[in-house]
Parts: structure tokens; C-alpha cells; sequence
């Protein structure tokens, strides 16, 4: 869900806002769920009744009263039938006396217990989960906990199969517990299923029953973890099975059978992964097994079910589009540092989701910096801080709130992103000795039990010896960040820096700042300490002006820079700068025609990321036939496939892209899925013809998502139908990109059209899956009215054709999805 068209959406959108939920300094309090019972075992008996999409349980849930004595048990359970509530002693059972109303299951027990005095119910009951009521959110667009995909098992359809996602309280809808998550259990379950079905849930299949066609399969998890994180999956899977880590923890993917030569090219690394974090955290990897599942339909990118994780078919990925990079790896990383961030150690409530959500996301930053080096990492980094900083109604939200609306409220940028970059200040402010001995003192001192911002505060400070309360204050328990100019001037021998902070908040913020001053080629690197005050001054002695001042050139405080530079300046930092963010920086101004030498010298960066920015704005421009030769060179040469694509785009669109056709031909059959789409691109601009026939003879599965959106010129031309359903989704954004990518938005808008005069209900189906996910959320007048109008031109192109049942029917959708986006 992190790629393909929620990709695009999410840098189309960037300048339009979403809904967001204002809750900070309310006086609404959300509090941590009071723990009048313990959890301490679940058992469970399930099977599936296909036709009816629902779920037959049997459940043995061992309690205790938390502290204070109880004679009663209440328990969530939604849209669920219950049979019988008993109280089960040794086998034995006693009716109990019970009332289930408005999705709780309240319980009166035979007697009074007491603190720590365990007692077993047992429930018979039926889950119903198309009949729950509850919403998703903007990171998890569904809330019912039980999914049946293809329940019938249409063979046009996706694999039959039946998964079940918890976050945040969707646990409930099929088995009855206390669906909160500083609630921890054990548990043990058993999993009913035809005999062609592979099951994953946590923990360790211990054992495989076999009775006719079905099979029985038992799971059981012996450390305890919230309900939340309770999994189960089961179809026809394929079962590849890794390197166990240090021999006797199972590492497996489940994936569909198409996808089992590939499975290892996609989770591959997860054995090094678990090895890398467990030393970085310092707390070897404490669960029995881990394993991946990808399935169909997911209402989520993926989901951290201790042991048995789940992704979205986005993980699924061609051999060719594996050839140019794994783009889910981060995923996969973010995924298994819940492992100890999440699952081991839990946030005591949703407010706090910081201590689950933001340490994941700086984990993928951690392995990209381990695998694959600083620049790889920074870019990622910058990319999460930057989907942040585009969405300004998120700077209004603390990162630990306890007044929100909803607790899916919580599951946006400022949890997940900008939680992140404030953990990269907190690492860079203490030094990795004493960030990284913190973070090990907050996983041993919680262990299989809850934590929250203090509690992180408190064993950051434990270790480092120092006053943390200025940090978690000013960017935990508050809101915003600094947006700040230079103003500098030069008088004998010392040059002035004038920090201007100028957000429109009220907060102040306080701050270390680097600052690099360049001087004869030669940088010297000054660190200043910036009071929360609206202006600070520095003075440096020193000769001469600098050449360059550039400042926060690491990236590291999560701040929005005004300082404006000249071409000059920009062009001296993207040939001296060491730093990525100074680079990005250089390469990422705004162009006029002085700009286009920054983007010649960014040819010759090292990072590959930064040449494919440099050439993909040089694409406006006319060079010249020494500049067409670098480019040449990098789309014959350049190591990284990416890049070379890339460079290939550019020579498909110049005044002599015949003369780089060997190039092309030379690429046509290149193992890369990025290249080859650059070689196709490149003869369809010379020879329309021989691009339609190789592509008739190719197929959807061919080809990444994302690489036949670059060729929808070619598709769309041609009316190759069988490629539309991979591509369509994305047709329908085309106002978005008129004002940057004219030609694009021209062959989308064509395509959109194209579409749209056939009569195709499941393309229909599928812009109706793509755009709902979006509308809820989505609240900017400008951006609603523009879908509105794409989807009234699709309306009226299917009424001007012949009114069959089929495209009366898409009518009403369309008209539906319409309604979604009126304000």
C-alpha cells in the first residue's frame, strides 16, 4: 500500500490537505484503559463456514482480577452470536449467567475473586464479521477483523483464502477478550480447515490432525502479547522455508505458488535482519519463530502479528522489478522491529502509539544505514520527513495525544514519520552509546508488558545521565516544529548569522544546530546551541565571507529551512557538499535556466538517487550535444539500473532520440524491469509499431505496476486492454499532474476515457477500491472538486452508452463515489 498508486497519490496530494483531527490541548482526555481483569491464556477452537463469511468458536479464556476483587468479567465481542457461557473447572463446566448487548459480553461469576485468583470461562459463539460496524483509518482502511477473500472460490478471482488483521480493536470481531492493548495473554489456538490449506498463526505449529478433507492445526504461543497481535491465515499458500535464525528459529514466507521463485528475492534478508537488530537493540530476538504471509485485499501495507507477520500483495514483486530494487525491504524491516517495539514491549494505550509506531519506522532507517550505507538511508529518511512536513495540518498534533477523536486518529504522519525523525534528534543529541543503552534498559525493563513516552524518557536518562524533560516536552507532549531563515552578514573579520524562527505557532523551540562554513574549498563545521527564542545571533571570526554557508546539513533537526541561496551557492554545494540533505537540496531547487549546471554536476554524484532527480529535471531542458554524451554514458554505463533507466528516458525524448536507438535494442531483453520499460518507451518514440508488438506479445505479469504507468502512452495508443486493469487506477488523477507532467496527465486523461467507454464492470470495481480508500480522509475542497468532475466525466461517457444492466450498475457506482467527495 506504500507503493504503486498510493506512491503517486501521496506526491500528487502533497499540497492538498486531509482530514485531520485537532484534539491537541483539548480538554478530552483518552485515558489507558483501566485493567479491572488480567488476561492470562486463550484458548481457541475455529473453523469456517465459507458460504456465510462467518467464524464457529470455542474459547477457554484464563483471568484474574487485576488488583481490586470482582465477581464479574466483561469482555469485547462484536456482531458475534453467543451460544454458551460457562464456567470451566478441570473440564467441567457451570452455566454462568451472562447479557450481550452494544458488542459487550458482560459475564457475572460464581463468586468473588480475588487479586491474582485464576479462573477459566469457556464461550461458544458465532463471529459475524460482515456484520461489524466499526471504521478503518487513513494507515488501516477496514475494522472487522475477520476476511474472507473469494469466499466462493471463483476461479477469476483471488485465492481463496481467510486472514485476520487485529489493530487497533478488530480482534474482537472473532474472539470474544479484552480487545486493549495493555492487555497481554498466552495462547493456544486450533484451526479447522479444508486439507489443500496451509494455516499460520503465532507461535509454533505443534500439531497436524487430519479427518476426511479437513484438517485440524495447533498453534500455540507460549510467551504472552495484546490481543491485537493474535494472527491467523490460511489458503493454498506456497510455504518457503529460510535459514532458521541461529538454527533453530524458523524464518518461512508464505506466499501464492506464482510467487515462490521470488519469494526469497522479497524476504530474503530477513535472517541478517533479525541478527542486525537484535544486536542493535541489544535484546536478541525473543519469539519462538517468525514468518511472512502476503495476502489478498489487505486493509493495511502489512501488520506486526507477533510471529506471523502480514503484508499487502504489494509486497508481491516481478523478477524484473526485483532486479532494480527489493521496494518493499523497508517494509519488511519496519515489520520486525515491531518485534521488540510493539510486541515485546507494547504502548500502554494508543496515545502512546509513538513507542510502537515511530521506533518502527526509524528502524527502517537503522537497516538501510547497515545494508546499504548512509545515502541510501539519509534518502529514505528525508523522503518520510518530507511526506510529513507537505501535510501542515499535522503540525498541530503532539506526537503523544490524549484527547483524540478516535484511537484510529492516531495512525498518521506525526505517529509514524515525524516520530521518527524526532528519534534520529534524540539519537544524534545523546551519541549511539548512550541512545542505544537506553533503548536496551527500556526493552528489559519492560519486557512483555507496556510502555509510553515516559518510560523511554525515563531509561534515556537512566543511562545517559542527562535532563530529558526540554526534549519529550517540546517534541513528544507538544506540537509543530521550527521553520527557520538565516539572515548573515560580513564586517570586520567576523561574519554574523542571524536564526530567525519564523513559524507561526507560538512555541519557541530550542535546539543544537551545525552549521558548515566553507572557506577556500575547505569546510569547517561549528555547532551552536539555538535558544527558543524568535531570533539568535552568532558571530565566527574569519577572514573573508564564506563561500557557502549551509546549515542543519545533515538533515538532523526536523526543521523547514527558508534560507534562500543563489545559483552560485547551489552550484558550489552540489560540487562540495559531502552531506546527502546539502545535495538533495542543490538538486531540488527550484530551476530556472542558471539551474541547469547544478543538474550537469549532479550527473557525477555518487548517489545514484540524486543523478535520477538531476536527469529527470533535465528532461525540460535542450542540451547540448556534451551534455547529451554524460547522459548518454550514464544509460550505457551507470551501475545502478535505476539510474540508467533513467538516463535512457532522457534520450528517449530529445530532438535525436533516433540516433540512441542500438541503446534501445541493446535493452529490450535486460533482465531489469526499469530498463527494459526505458528501451520499450524509446522505440515506441521511434518506431509506434514495433513498441505495440513487443508489448502484445507480453502480459501484465511482465511488468511492475509502475512500469507500465510509464508506458501508458503506448497502451493507451493502442487500446492494449490487458494491460488497463494494472494501470487504470491511476488514469483517473490526471488533473494532478497538468500543471507538472502535461504529457502524462494527457495519456491518463485518454486513458481514463478510453476506459470509461467500455463496458467493464471490474474496472469500475477497481477505481471504486482505489478511491475509497482515499476519500474519507481527504477534506480539501480544490482536490475533491477535481476527482468530482473526473468522476461526472466518467458518468456521462457511460450514459451516452448502450444502457445495459452492466453499465447502469457501474453508473451507480460511479455515482456512489461521487457522493464520497462532495463536501
Amino acid at each position: 500500500m506504500k507503493r504503486t498508486l498510493f506512491t503517486i497519490i501521496a506526491l500528487l496530494l502533497a499540497g492538498y490537505t486531509f482530514a485531520q483531527t485537532d484534539t491537541s490541548g483539548r480538554s478530552l482526555y483518552r485515558a489507558t484503559p483501566e485493567k479491572k481483569t488480567a488476561l492470562k491464556h486463550t484458548k481457541l477452537k475455529v473453523s469456517f463456514n465459507f458460504n456465510n463469511q462467518t467464524l464457529n468458536g470455542e474459547e477457554w479464556l484464563t483471568a484474574a482480577p487485576y488488583f481490586y476483587a470482582t465477581d464479574s468479567l466483561i469482555l469485547d465481542a462484536k456482531a458475534m452470536i453467543i451460544h454458551k457461557v460457562a464456567l470451566d473447572q478441570n473440564g467441567k463446566q457451570r452455566g454462568l449467567s451472562y447479557s450481550y448487548k452494544n458488542d459487550l459480553l458482560k459475564i457475572k461469576l460464581n463468586k468473588t475473586y480475588q487479586k491474582d485468583e485464576a479462573y477459566t470461562i469457556y464461550i461458544r459463539y458465532t463471529a459475524q464479521p460482515e456484520k461489524v460496524t466499526d471504521k478503518g483509518s487513513l494507515a488501516i482502511t477496514d475494522a472487522k477483523g475477520l476476511y474472507f477473500i473469494n469466499p466462493k472460490g471463483e476461479p477469476d478471482k483471488p485465492m481463496r483464502q481467510v486472514w485476520t488483521q487485529g489493530e487497533t480493536e478488530g480482534s474482537s470481531c472473532w474472539f470474544p477478550t479484552i480487545d486493549k492493548p495493555n492487555q497481554k495473554t498466552t495462547q493456544e489456538i486450533e484451526i479447522t480447515v479444508p486439507e489443500s490449506f496451509v494455516t499460520l498463526s503465532n507461535g509454533l505449529l505443534k500439531s497436524s490432525d487430519k479427518k476426511g478433507n479437513m484438517r485440524t492445526d495447533y498453534w500455540v504461543m507460549d510467551k504472552p502479547h495484546a490481543p491485537y497481535l493474535f494472527f491467523m491465515g490460511a489458503g493454498e499458500f506456497a510455504v518457503v522455508k529460510d535459514t532458521p535464525w541461529r538454527g533453530n528459529v524458523p524464518i518461512e514466507y508464505y506466499v501464492e505458488k506464482e510467487y515462490e521463485p521470488v519469494a526469497k528475492q522479497i524476504f530474503g534478508n530477513t535472517g541478517e535482519m533479525i541478527t542486525f537488530f537484535s544486536e542493535r537493540f541489544g535484546y536478541d530476538f525473543p519469539w519462538s519463530k517468525y514468518a511472512q504471509m502476503v495476502v489478498r485485499e489487505f486493509v493495511s501495507g502489512a501488520m506486526e502479528n507477533t510471529t506471523a507477520v502480514s503484508h499487502a500483495e504489494s509486497a508481491y514483486q516481478t523478477a524484473g522489478a526485483l532486479a532494480d530494487q527489493n521496494y518493499w525491504e523497508p517494509i519488511i524491516a519496519h515489520e520486525l522491529a515491531h518485534h521488540w517495539f510493539g510486541d515485546l514491549v507494547t504502548a500502554e494505550s494508543w496515545s502512546n502509539l509513538t513507542v510502537n509506531e515511530s521506533f518502527a519506522n526509524y528502524s527502517e532507517y537503522l537497516w538501510l544505514m547497515h545494508k546499504y550505507g548512509k545515502d541510501v538511508a539519509e534518502y529514505h529518511l528525508s523522503n518520510n520527513t518530507l511526506q510529513y512536513q507537505h501535510r501542515p495540518n499535522d503540525f498541530i498534533k503532539d506526537l503523544v495525544r490524549f484527547g483524540y477523536d478516535s484511537r484510529e486518529d492516531m495512525f498518521d504522519l506525526v505517529s509514524y514519520n515525524k516520530g521518527g525523525a524526532i528519534l534520529h534528534m534524540l539519537r544524534n543529541y545523546l551519541g549511539d552509546a548512550a541512545f542505544f543503552a537506553g533503548l536496551t534498559d527500556y526493552l528489559k525493563t519492560n519486557e512483555y508488558g507496556t510502555g509510553e513516552a515516559h518510560q523511554l524518557r525515563l531509561s534515556l536518562e537512566k543511562v545517559s545521565g542527562k535532563d530529558l524533560n526540554w526534549f519529550f516536552n517540546q517534541w513528544y507532549f507538544d506540537n509543530g516544529n521550527p521553520v527557520v531563515n538565516v539572515e548573515k552578514s560580513f564586517s570586520r573579520g567576523k561574519l554574523t548569522l542571524k536564526v530567525i524562527q519564523t513559524q507561526s505557532e507560538d512555541l519557541l523551540f530550542q535546539f543544537p544546530l551545525d552549521i558548515d562554513l566553507y572557506i577556500n574549498n575547505r569546510v569547517m563545521r561549528h555547532t551552536v546551541w539555538v535558544d527558543a527564542r524568535k531570533e539568535n545571533v552568532f558571530t565566527f571570526p574569519m577572514r573573508k565571507m564564506p563561500t557557502l554557508v549551509d546549515i542543519n546539513p545533515e538533515g538532523v533537526i526536523l526543521m523547514n529551512e527558508q534560507y534562500q541561496k543563489s545559483w552560485a551557492e547551489y552550484l558550489f554545494q552540489m560540487q562540495h557538499a559531502k552531506s546527502l540533505k546539502s545535495r538533495l537540496q542543490a538538486v531540488s531547487a527550484p530551476m530556472e535556466p542558471d539551474g541547469k549546471d547544478i543538474l550537469i554536476a549532479a550527473l557525477k554524484d555518487p548517489f545514484f538517487q540524486v543523478r535520477i532527480l538531476a536527469l529527470q529535471k533535465l528532461a525540460n531542458y535542450d542540451l547540448n550535444t556534451k551534455e547529451m554524451a554524460i547522459v548518454e554514458k550514464i544509460a550505457s554505463s551507470d551501475p545502478q539500473n535505476l539510474a540508467k533507466s533513467a538516463a535512457m528516458w532522457v534520450l528517449a525524448t530529445s530532438k535525436d532520440k533516433k540516433k540512441y536507438t542500438p541503446i534501445f535494442e541493446k535493452n529490450l531483453e535486460s533482465p531489469s524491469g526499469a530498463i527494459k520499460n526505458a528501451a520499450i518507451n524509446g522505440i515506441a518514440r521511434t518506431e509506434p509499431a514495433r513498441a505495440k508488438s513487443i508489448l502484445e506479445k507480453g502480459s501484465i505479469k511482465d511488468f511492475d505496476t509502475d512500469q507500465l504507468a510509464g508506458l501508458s502512452g503506448v497502451i493507451v495508443d493502442n487500446q492494449m486492454e490487458q494491460y488497463l486493469p494494472a494501470i487504470l487506477p491511476y488514469f483517473i488523477y490526471y488533473p494532478f499532474f497538468e500543471k507538472d507532467n502535461p504529457d502524462t496527465a494527457a495519456n491518463f486523461k485518454k486513458g481514463y476515457e478510453w476506459a470509461m467507454h467500455l463496458d467493464n464492470t471490474s474496472h469500475v470495481e477497481l477505481l471504486a477500491k482505489s478511491l475509497k480508500e482515499i476519500a474519507k480522509d481527504m477534506e480539501n475542497p480544490a482536490a475533491k472538486e477535481m476527482l468530482t468532475n473526473v468522476l461526472e466525466e466518467g458518468i456521462t461517457i457511460k450514459r451516452g452508452l448502450n444502457q445495459t444492466e452492466s453499465v447502469k450498475k457501474q453508473i451507480k457506482m460511479l455515482e456512489e463515489i461521487k457522493g464520497m467527495f462532495k463536501s
